[in-house]
Order: structure tokens, then sequence, then C-alpha cells
């Protein structure tokens, strides 16, 4: 078996192998360094009953050998700002914490939803301007129909009202004549 230590021996740290199913990686090493010719047995889970095992591990694997715990804190592998920060991953934040970036998240989405709000308004309010100043192109140029044809009747009213004096004249002038 492999000597050299790996990178994987936290305490709580699961591994999988195909004959045992899920099993805590320090019950694995306690057998493997207990027991080298012995198969390891993986500390039985509620899910997983423990099984028999058929074959033993082959040399070539490579297994943790060293834990947390059984080494030194000036070993090469031990890090204490990883170990501290696996613990703060461990500790639940606070509720007042929590509770803040929740506020925080929802405020967020509720700022993204009014801006996506705004933008079609502001996109419908500049289709409604544009309606708008189509629409007074529309009546003032109804308007400006509607001016030239009654100045076409206003001229055809004064050309009649002339014609009509005219035609009086003329025939008030005959009439007088006659007599």
């Amino acid at each position: 078996m492999s000597t050299e230590p790996q990178f994987l021996s936290f305490k709580g740290l699961k591994q999988y192998t195909p004959e045992d199913g899920w099993g805590q990686v320090n019950a694995i090493l306690q057998s493997h360094t207990q027991q080298p010719s012995a198969p390891a047995q993986p500390s039985p889970s509620p899910s997983h009953p423990p099984q028999q095992q058929h074959t033993a591990v082959p040399e070539n694997v490579p297994t943790l050998t060293e834990t947390p715990e059984a080494s030194d804190n000036t070993s090469p592998m031990f890090d204490p700002l990883i170990h501290e920060l696996f613990e703060q991953l461990r500790v639940p934040p606070s509720d007042e914490l929590t509770q803040t970036w929740r506020t925080i998240a929802a405020e967020v989405n509720l700022l993204t939803q009014r801006m996506a709000l705004q933008r079609e308004l502001q996109e419908r309010l500049q289709k409604l301007d544009q309606d708008l100043l189509d629409l007074r192109g529309t009546i003032l140029s109804h308007l400006a129909d509607v001016q030239h044809a009654a100045d076409q009747q206003l001229s055809s009213a004064r050309l009649r009202a002339e014609v009509s004096a005219l035609a009086q004249s003329k025939l008030a002038a005959k009439l007088t004549h006659k007599r």
C-alpha cells in the first residue's frame, strides 16, 4: 500500500469502494493501518447495511495512511487554515446574517422586476408618444382637407352669388326696356 499521505484525510469524510459502498475514511484508514492484510470494513450507515467483502484491496491502490488526529501539527499535509475553513463551513450562519441576506436577495429580485417593468413602460410610452404624433398629423391633415373643401365651397358660393347678381341685373334691364 502507498505510504504517502493523501489530502482526503479530514474527519467525517466518506470514501466509496465498489465492494463496501460508502464508508468513513477514518474507519477505513484505521482498518488499513491496524490490519494491512485484512480487508477494510467501513462503518455501517443506516441507509447502507454492511456488506461482505470478497476481494482484498490491491497493493497499487493509494490509500490514506494518516489521520489529522494521529499526525502532528507540523506535518506538511496539515494546514490549520484549511482545517479552520472546514470548521467554518460546518458552522451554520447566524440567523440575523441569514435573514439580512434573504432580505437583500428579495429586494434585489424586486428591484430587477421593477426595472424590467420600468423598461417595458418606457417602451410603451415611446410607442404611445409616436402614436400620438401620428394621430396629430392625421388630424391636421384632415383639418387641412376640410379647410380646402370649405374654401372651395366659399369660392363656389361667391361665384354663384356674383352670377346670380349679374343675371338679376341683366334680367331687370331687359324687363325694363321692353316696356
